[in-house]
């Protein structure tokens, strides 16, 4: 599996594969799970999945350079929206805390926020040259969005509005691709090429 997420209220897992496919699973009572959907709407590897933070609606990303919206109709699910705008692989994608925003990383090198408006979601900004090799990984903390460069290096970037502003660059984070980005709290974590996991204090003096 090239990417798993179990987020919503417990009720749900979503996985997700190299076989283009998405599963959304039931989490049951006892702890066990049942397959709920299957979709096939990617024509390539799906790269990543995401809950939205509050609400039943499922993100993937994709080889395909698609972002797909998955909800959910009459107890089954649906690809409700198809959002284009990269040119290569989407690698992974972060919503913001209230989920009406996401940001979107790919190996064209930029970065993609989305916002919504009457449920739709539509892309108001992108930005580039900030990493010179693809982007693997996005995350969007309470006060920074940080993102993972093929360059070796994490950015950490403000958000104002839709625009994302560079706030510091840390170059050579590892010693190869940095893979993944997350927060906890004003601690970020970082993994890499290098089989090495770094936590990151962000300094808020």
């Amino acid at each position: 599996s090239s990417g798993i997420n179990a987020e919503y209220g417990g009720d749900y897992l979503a996985s997700c594969s190299r076989d283009k496919s998405v599963w959304i699973w039931d989490v049951m009572e006892d702890g066990e799970y049942e397959c709920a959907s299957v979709l096939q709407v990617h024509t390539q590897d799906v790269k990543r999945v995401m809950w939205h933070p509050s609400e039943a609606t499922l993100l993937s990303v994709s080889y395909d350079d698609t972002i797909r919206v998955f909800r959910e109709f009459a107890d089954d699910w649906e690809c409700t929206e198809t959002l284009s705008g990269h040119s290569s692989t989407v690698w992974s994608l972060s919503f913001n805390k209230t989920g009406d925003k996401f940001v979107t990383c790919s190996d064209d090198r930029t970065l993609r926020v989305w916002c919504r408006d009457q449920d739709k979601y539509s892309c108001k900004s992108s930005i580039c040259g900030f990493h010179p090799r693809p982007i693997y990984d996005v995350a969007w903390g309470s006060r920074y969005v940080a993102t993972a460069g093929g360059d070796n290096g994490i950015k950490l970037f403000e958000a104002h509005g839709s625009s994302l502003l560079l706030a510091h660059s840390q170059p050579d984070a590892h010693n190869g691709d940095v893979n993944a980005v997350r927060w906890k709290g004003n601690l970020l974590a970082s993994a890499g090429d290098d089989e090495v996991v770094r936590i990151w204090s962000l300094d808020v003096s």
